[in-house]
């Protein structure tokens, strides 16, 4: 009987676990607007270095201090998004040359 609750319970838990994961994240306002999601990730770095010292000073650890950034995301965020856009685009050509590639490949090695 255990071994049939066992993956019920276990769905449920990743379940609840996901559902409140989107929800924390619309509640901070990451799934809004750009604007929201800057705030909250300037939010989250004036919040994040002083909860991990007080963390690491209770549990004992000793971290090194972390590296500041200079850059801007928005930035490096819109390079990927442009260049997986140019993939996008021109993958079907590509598709194209590589089927053919491969098909002349078989065909020397039948001969």
């Amino acid at each position: 009987m255990a071994s049939r609750i066992f993956p019920v319970v276990k769905f449920l838990v990743k379940g609840g676990l996901a559902g409140g994961a989107v929800y924390v994240a619309y509640d901070r306002g990451l799934l809004g607007s750009n604007e929201q999601g800057a705030e909250a990730l300037r939010k989250a770095c004036e919040v994040l270095p002083p909860a991990i010292e007080e963390w690491t000073n209770y549990a004992g650890w000793q971290l090194p201090h972390t590296p500041k950034f200079d850059f801007s995301f928005s930035n490096f965020w819109n390079t990927g998004v442009k260049t997986t856009m140019s993939a996008l685009s021109v993958a079907p050509t590509k598709a194209c040359e590589y089927s053919q590639d491969g098909w002349k490949y078989i065909k020397d090695l039948i001969k």
